[in-house]
C-alpha cells in the first residue's frame, strides 16, 4: 500500500511523450506493412505462378510463338549482360580510379556531374539514342552488340562512382608506404590500392549486373526479339531475353503466354536475389573479423 502511495505520478509532459512515442511506433509499423505487404504479395504471386510453369522443357526448348520454352531468352540474357560487363567494367573501373586518385580537378568534377546526369536519365531515352545511332545510323539492326553497348552505357556511371568510393576508403598511409618503398604511382594504384578495394569494386560489378539483367526498355529498341537461339553474329541479328517475355507475353490472351511470363519473372527475380546475396557475402568478407 505504501509503495503505491509513494509511486511518483506522471506529469502531463511525460504522458504526451508516451502517447507521441506510441503513435510514432504505430505509424512506423503501418509504413512497414504498406511497404512489405505489396512486396510479399508480388513475390508470392510470381513464385506461385512461376513455379507452376517450371519444367525441363522450359530450360531446354526455345520459344515457339507465345508457347514453348525459355532457352533462347535465358541464353540471350546471359549474353547481353556479360557483353555489357565486358564493355562497362574497364571503362567504369578506370573512370573510378581516375576520379579517386586524380579527380580533384575540373575534369574530375565534370565527369562526376555527367555521371550523375547519366544515372538520372531514363533508360528508355538511352534505348532511343542507341536505336538512332547503332541500329539505324551504323546499320547494325537489332543485335547483341547494340544491346550490350546500351546496357554498358547504362551501368558505367554506377561502376565509376562505386569504384571511386571503394578506392577512397583505402587509407592514405598504404599509398604512402608504397611510395616510400620506391614504387611508382601506377604500381601503387594497381598493386596496392586496387587489390585492397577489390571487395567494393566487385560489389559494384555485381550491382551493375543486377541492373542489366532487369532492364527492358533499352533492349526493345536495340536487341529486338528472336524465338531462336543466338547465331553468334554480333550485328544484324536480334536476340531473345527474359524481360521481353515478361513485358510482352503478359498482354497475350493465351494461358501459355502468361505461364512463360511468370516463369521468366521468377527466373529474373531469383537471379537478382542471388546477385544481391553475393553482394552481401562480398561486403561481409570485407569487414574485419
Amino acid at each position: 500500500m505504501s509503495a503505491t502511495l509513494n509511486r511518483p505520478r506522471r506529469t502531463g509532459h511525460e504522458r504526451r511523450r508516451t502517447l507521441s512515442a506510441a503513435l510514432g511506433w504505430a505509424a512506423c509499423a503501418l509504413a512497414l506493412v504498406l511497404v512489405i505487404g505489396p512486396l510479399l504479395d508480388i513475390v508470392y504471386v510470381v513464385a506461385a505462378r512461376g513455379l507452376s510453369a517450371f519444367s525441363i522443357g522450359l530450360f531446354t526448348t526455345v520459344t515457339n510463338g507465345t508457347g514453348g520454352g525459355l532457352l533462347n531468352a535465358i541464353t540471350g540474357t546471359i549474353i547481353l549482360s556479360l557483353g555489357a560487363l565486358v564493355v562497362a567494367v574497364p571503362v567504369g573501373v578506370g573512370a573510378g580510379i581516375y576520379l579517386s586518385e586524380y579527380g580533384t580537378n575540373r575534369l574530375g568534377s565534370g565527369i562526376r556531374f555527367l555521371s550523375d546526369v547519366l544515372t538520372g536519365t531514363p533508360s528508355i531515352v538511352l534505348g532511343y539514342f542507341s536505336y538512332i545511332v547503332f541500329v539505324t545510323w551504323l546499320g547494325w539492326d537489332f543485335s547483341v552488340l547494340a544491346g550490350s553497348i546500351t546496357l554498358a552505357i547504362l551501368i558505367v556511371p554506377y561502376l565509376a562512382r562505386i569504384t571511386e568510393l571503394a578506392l577512397r576508403q583505402v587509407p592514405n598511409n598504404m599509398r604512402e608506404a608504397g611510395f616510400a618503398l620506391g614504387a611508382r604511382e601506377p604500381t601503387v594504384v594497381f598493386k596496392i590500392v586496387l587489390p585492397m578495394a577489390a571487395p567494393g569494386v566487385i560489389t559494384g560489378i555485381l550491382l551493375a549486373l543486377a541492373i542489366s539483367v532487369g532492364e527492358t526498355a533499352p533492349l526493345i529498341y536495340t536487341a529486338g526479339w528472336s524465338n531462336y537461339q543466338w547465331n553468334g553474329h554480333l550485328t544484324n541479328s536480334p536476340i531473345g531475353y527474359l524481360t521481353y517475355v515478361i513485358w510482352s507475353f503478359i498482354n497475350e490472351p493465351s494461358d501459355s503466354a502468361h505461364a512463360l511470363a511468370f516463369a521468366a519473372a521468377l527466373i529474373v527475380m531469383l537471379v537478382v536475389l542471388a546477385i544481391n546475396i553475393g553482394v552481401r557475402l562480398v561486403v561481409r568478407r570485407k569487414k574485419p573479423g
